[in-house]
């Protein structure tokens, strides 16, 4: 697949659907019995793609009067990558059938947290892709 293609593939909109909004809330609640607790919220984003792999990103937005403090958010891949309600098996599995014939999402892994500003975190989604 050509990064034409991804792009093409991974508009707003599919990447909402991927993970909707409201999903920040529900991992909250799951989290602390209060959405309201969150200091952040997630969206899911694309990076980009090579021959041999796909990397998707978790993007931590700051919350309004909240602060998200570099020690809030190191740890978060951990979390992450087991959180069912987070549920980034299920992410890549959703990409997998949007990816069709073209090519198959393999093991996945979560990178470390990357500050892009005080308050954007970004959380690699790291995917290998077989051709088929």
């Amino acid at each position: 697949m050509t990064s034409d293609t991804f792009d093409a593939l991974f508009t707003k909109e599919t990447l909402r659907r991927l993970f909707p909004k409201e999903r920040t809330d529900d991992f909250f609640d799951a989290l602390f019995g209060d959405a309201s607790e969150g200091s952040y919220d997630i969206e899911l984003a694309y990076r980009g793609a090579d021959d041999n792999s796909l990397t998707m990103e978790l993007l931590l937005h700051e919350r309004p009067d909240c602060c998200l403090a570099c020690n809030l958010t190191q740890g978060l891949p951990q979390v992450f990558s087991r959180h069912p309600v987070i549920g980034v098996n299920s992410i890549v599995k959703d990409i997998d059938e949007l990816l069709g014939d073209k090519a198959t999402c393999g093991e996945w892994s979560l990178g470390y947290t990357e500050q892009r500003s005080s308050s954007l975190h970004v959380i690699p989604i790291k995917i290998a892709l077989q051709n088929d």
